[in-house]
């Protein structure tokens, strides 16, 4: 009896030992680093998922300052918070925070390639071709503007189609989108409703499960589930992408490219015997690939978040009209040169793109070396998060951050203004690549379907703001009404 007692005692004290044992080690383990920012407590890995979803509606900055740190699992991630913040982070010492972290879902399939996720020389290399590039064929020009305004007619075709009766905007903004920067990319459009685009909205529709795999990469890789849906995908728009470069090989001229696939081409063949060369056709698919699906994910939600604000907010849709009908009247489509005459018509859309906040979060940051920032130490290899939403809805920025208000683009004389806290396409050396695309599209698109059509909700149904979480925020899918303006 006396020897069981003894066994007990030993076991219990052996389990109290490991027990203390693991809460000092993993005190020590979630002790921050000297001078590091301030935060909450460790936060288990699955909260990864929840910070991307919620973090933008949090009041953390309030408690712990405008640099706080969070720790999920064994990493520790630093959110920047507020305009100066933001801005001494991502443009004053922007070079420390020039890399991006390992994202293991794109670690997997696409290593070191590619222009959202590379590092380094690869990615100032691939960006600053990409950039020549896409200026040399057109983007940011006058040429690019009737690409443009053609694809505007295909998607009023497909809008009056409709004949005024309720219907979901989402394939035909997104098609009529995605239409442009393929004609940049691969020189060609598609036909509204083609089964590789529907492919393509289900990989955006699938970007949750992005973040699921990228919480638990060792675990969701052996495990069925959408995850392994969305790698299909992913699969199946490289291989249309490789078709896409095959074609082009079979007939493409050096002496005169015709889009951004002929120009790579060419760039390949110029330095071809090369020593660790970048350009090479595994590049040019992730390259294609991620101007493919960025740029028509961000533009094509934010037209998404346009018609629903302008459904909800009529009287403002009626000012956009009365200033397009007085300037362009209903025969002339607009151009770019119009803009400076549009200045409430620019304005709403600035305040859309403001509200719709489509990239809360922007996309993650890696210090590359120890950053001192105000007055903190983050060491290298930290995630860093640039908090957009704390700057665009900033009350010391905005007169109302939380209503929808044009006000907030125009002075006293009416005139469009862009105050320094407008930075939805983040700042410094990783600012959107698309901006100048992005701001063409979104200005004559909106322009052109504010002139064509006046849109509202159907009958008995009422607007839904609260938006949809994924890599971006989606407005939750809504039916919408045309009526054609006669013209």
């Amino acid at each position: 009896m006396a020897a069981m007692t003894q066994r007990w005692v030993d076991t219990w004290s052996l389990l109290m030992f490991a027990l203390v044992l693991l809460v000092v080690s993993e005190y020590v383990r979630s002790r921050r680093p000297s001078n590091f920012p301030p935060g909450p407590w460790a936060l288990p890995k699955v909260t990864y998922m929840l910070i991307s979803l919620l973090l933008f509606t949090c009041q953390l900055a309030q408690k712990y300052g405008n640099i706080y740190s969070l720790k999920m699992g064994p990493k520790w991630m630093v959110v920047l918070n507020g305009l100066s913040t933001l801005q001494e982070g991502l443009l004053t010492k922007g070079d420390i925070l020039a890399d991006r972290p390992v994202v293991p879902l794109h670690d997997d399939m696409f290593p070191n390639l590619g222009l959202v996720f590379t590092n380094g020389h690869i990615w100032k290399q691939q960006r600053r071709f990409t950039l020549f590039t896409l200026k040399s064929l057109g983007v940011g020009k006058k040429s690019l503007e009737s690409p443009i305004l053609t694809e505007f007619i295909y998607m009023s075709n497909e809008i009056a189609n409709q004949k005024g009766k309720p219907f979901s905007p989402i394939l035909i903004i997104r098609n009529g989108v995605s239409n442009i920067i393929c004609s940049l990319v691969f020189g060609h459009r598609f036909e509204y409703g083609n089964e590789k685009f529907v492919k393509l909205i289900k990989l955006f529709d699938s970007a949750f499960q992005i973040e699921l795999y990228n919480a638990f990469p060792m675990v969701m890789k052996h495990l069925p589930g959408p995850h392994q849906t969305l790698k299909k995908i992913y699969g199946e728009v490289i291989n249309f992408v490789k078709t896409e470069i095959k074609k082009h090989k079979e007939d493409w001229d050096p002496s005169e490219p015709r889009n951004f696939i002929d120009c790579y081409l060419k760039e390949i063949h110029r330095v071809n015997g090369e020593v660790d060369t970048d350009f090479h056709e595994d590049n040019l698919v992730m390259c294609s690939f991620d101007l493919f699906g960025a740029g028509t994910e961000t533009t094509s939600t934010t037209l998404l978040w346009a018609l629903l604000y302008m459904a909800t907010y009529t009287e403002i849709q009626e000012k956009v009209q009365a200033e397009i009908d007085a300037v362009l009247g209903q025969s002339r489509q607009p151009s770019m040169e119009d803009r400076a005459n549009l200045p409430y018509t620019d304005a709403v859309i600035h305040e859309v793109q403001r509200m719709g906040n489509i990239a809360p979060l922007s996309v993650p940051h890696v210090t590359n070396r120890e950053l001192q920032l105000e007055g903190y130490t983050i060491p290298k290899g930290v995630t860093v998060i640039p908090n957009l939403t704390s700057v665009l809805f900033d009350k010391k920025e905005w007169e109302t951050p939380d209503t929808f208000n044009p006000r907030h683009f125009l002075n006293e004389e009416g005139k469009f203004v862009k105050p320094a806290a407008f930075i939805p396409f983040s700042a410094g050396k990783r600012v959107c690549l698309g901006e100048n695309l992005a701001r063409m599209e979104l200005f004559l698109l909106f322009t052109s379907l504010l002139q064509c059509f006046t849109f509202s909700m159907p009958p008995g149904v009422k607007s839904v703001l609260t938006p949809c979480f994924g890599l971006t925020l989606s407005p939750s899918p809504y039916e919408i009404c045309a009526t054609s303006r006669g013209i």
